[in-house]
């Protein structure tokens, strides 16, 4: 914001040092993630900046690594790249395989997560609810326990989930039902703070008016009430399907061979070969991630704009 005509000197300095302060700030948290992006097309196996990079010569960039994507685990990577070539691709590759197991997992425990974390929310909404404060931390515990506490305990208890009433029903570890139910589990505290925060502007009169107009509590819920936090619970499926998409301490406890993810492609890549392909992978993560954070800004001035509110 400009500081207006009549500003002091003394504000002016002040008004400077604050934007000063900013920009440290934002060099601090985004210099981490944007010095890998050239890194990813470096054409030697190094993740340092070579001199031809830092020349700007065009024999110091390539795309070789996106390729090794493609190709790491193909049974004939060298192949003329037809339709053959392709089949290969989809169903050999390992980036391939964890990327379809992480879009897999991701969408299926953000379904999960969004039905139950908006539901939960609609819960906590309700003035006349009890015990609010206590639920909803309750509710939003995995999100603040520590990680590694959450993915030990999930571990003991999918491996027999029965085992608490004394029955042996199997084991949800190493399935793909066990490891969407523990990203769901992390998913739900981003969805239900997003629609709670979504609620605390919501007008109760609505759903009043909407009675007295005949309308039974489901056809309330569908045409007045989730049209207007529609954009925030897609807002938290998103931070949800992100949270899912990013997780690797509880895939490393709970996954099997069959669902490795690429947040466990890339840890096991770091441990046993330093690779310049990971930083090609994480380039990609971040592209993906700045899209679903500009959706989620966009849906939040949405979401202000049907509120009478206006987006800052």
């Amino acid at each position: 914001m400009a500081l207006p005509t009549y500003a002091s000197q003394l504000e002016r300095t002040w008004h400077f040092i604050y934007l000063v302060i900013c920009t440290l700030v934002f060099v601090f948290l985004i210099a981490p993630i944007l010095v890998i992006v050239p890194l990813s097309f470096n054409a030697e196996p190094y993740f340092t900046y070579t001199d031809k990079m830092l020349s700007f010569d065009p024999e110091g960039y390539s795309l070789r690594w996106y390729d090794s994507l493609l190709t790491t685990g193909m049974q004939a990577h060298e192949a003329v790249r037809d339709a053959a070539w392709w089949s290969d691709l989809w169903h050999n590759a390992d980036w391939v395989k964890a990327a379809k197991n992480s879009v897999i997992i991701g969408f299926w425990a953000t379904i999960l997560s969004t039905v139950l974390g908006t539901l939960a929310a609609l819960g906590l909404a309700r003035p006349e609810m009890p015990w609010r404060r206590t639920i909803m931390a309750i509710l939003i515990s995995p999100m603040i326990v520590p990680i590694i506490i959450v993915a030990t305990g999930m571990f003991f208890f999918y491996s027999n989930p029965c085992a608490i009433v004394g029955m042996d029903c199997g084991r949800l570890t190493s399935t793909y039902t066990g490891v969407i139910m523990a990203h769901a589990a992390l998913g739900i505290p981003f969805v239900i703070i997003t629609v709670t925060a979504t609620m605390s502007g919501f007008d109760q009169s609505l759903i009043r008016a909407a009675a007295s107009l005949g309308a039974n509590p489901r056809r309330t819920f569908f045409k007045v009430v989730m049209p207007l936090i529609l954009p925030g619970v897609i807002s938290g499926g998103l931070f949800a399907f992100v949270a899912s998409f990013d997780e690797v301490v509880a895939v490393l406890f709970i996954a099997g061979p069959d669902q490795q993810t690429i947040p466990r492609e890339m840890w096991s890549g770091i441990r046993e070969q330093i690779s310049p392909a990971i930083l090609a992978v994480a380039t990609i993560l971040v592209i993906i991630s700045i899209s679903l954070l500009t959706t989620v800004e966009l849906l939040r001035r949405r979401s202000e704009r049907l509120r009478g509110v206006s987006p800052r």
